[in-house]
């Protein structure tokens, strides 16, 4: 069997995709139960990354065959290929898109960031070059005007828009101990580092005088060993839950009003291939694990 690398839900709940070798799996999704709706072939190696749009019935798809598809339904509510965009020379690992959905950036093993804008139809304006290896995670802050990246030459990259032709520009560049394999925004100016095979996720903050992040704590979570930087983590503002995959476990990491982390629940799947992701609000979280070789699909209770 395929392993589902990736798998998002859309925002009201009614479509959930999974990433299955090759081919996206298109299932309706009606109060935790999924049905198989269709299957779509367009990519020619795995699929990894998955992102729903919010503002129109459109989600994006990159590849190990260094493609990003853009999907869109036609008149009889079928997913066709709208566009396809080619510029990475190797496998996307990372995707993201804003909140004006103008603008997409991807992170990739041929070691590059590639900022893609939509002008009628999207193209790529600006690539980054200043990562040494593969670039495993990609995050915005709340507001929109800064990127963090990670990836495995042990840098973490902080970019800034900045000047008339609003090019992005690395504003920091900070080196760790360990390299990361999931980067999460908290909020403007916190960021989450979810360290590979180490049992902690690091917590960086910008300090506002100089307006540098420095790392300021470390919470400890339950991990085993890491197979790969698939599973992107989330910050769910609502519930101000940090999710976070370490190794064979999902984290659920509450932050407390006095600024503390509080792990409050951890699944242990006993496989590091393990993918997944947990709705806009918190009430479902959703995983694929080469264990069961199923999708689990778990809603919030709070007791």
């Amino acid at each position: 069997r395929k392993y589902c690398c990736a798998i998002p839900i859309n925002q009201d709940c009614s479509i959930l995709l999974a990433g299955c070798g090759n081919q996206i799996k298109v299932f309706e999704f009606n109060k935790g139960i999924i049905k198989i709706t269709q299957i779509l072939r367009k990519h020619k190696d795995r699929v990894f990354t998955l992102n729903f749009m919010k503002k129109s019935y459109q989600f994006i798809s990159g590849s190990c065959d260094n493609s990003i598809i853009i999907w869109q339904q036609n008149q009889n509510n079928q997913w066709i290929s709208q566009q396809i965009l080619n510029g990475h020379t190797s496998y996307i690992f990372c995707l993201i898109l804003n909140n004006n959905e103008d603008l997409i950036v991807s992170g990739s093993w041929d070691n590059t960031i590639k900022f893609w804008v939509k002008k009628g139809q999207w193209s790529c304006y600006q690539t980054i070059e200043d990562h040494t290896s593969d670039v495993y995670g990609l995050s915005f802050n709340q507001q929109q005007n800064r990127i963090v990246s990670c990836g495995s030459d042990y840098l973490i990259l902080i970019m800034e828009q900045e000047g008339e032709y609003k090019k992005w520009i690395i504003i920091q560049k900070i080196t760790v101990e360990q390299y990361g394999y999931r980067v999460c925004f908290i909020d403007n100016n916190m960021f989450a580092l979810s360290l590979c095979d180490k049992e902690q996720i690091s917590i960086f903050e910008m300090n506002s005088i100089n307006q540098q992040f420095t790392k300021t704590t470390d919470i400890n979570v339950k991990c085993e060993s890491d197979g790969n930087c698939l599973f992107p983590s989330q910050y769910i503002i609502s519930k101000c839950f940090l999710l976070s995959k370490n190794g064979q476990c999902v984290n659920v990491i509450r932050k407390k009003l006095n600024g503390e982390f509080v792990t409050e629940q951890s699944i242990n799947y006993n496989t590091p291939s393990l993918f997944g992701v947990m709705n806009d609000d918190g009430e479902y979280l959703i995983t694929w694990d080469a264990n069961s070789k199923q999708i689990q699909i778990r809603r919030y209770q709070e007791y």
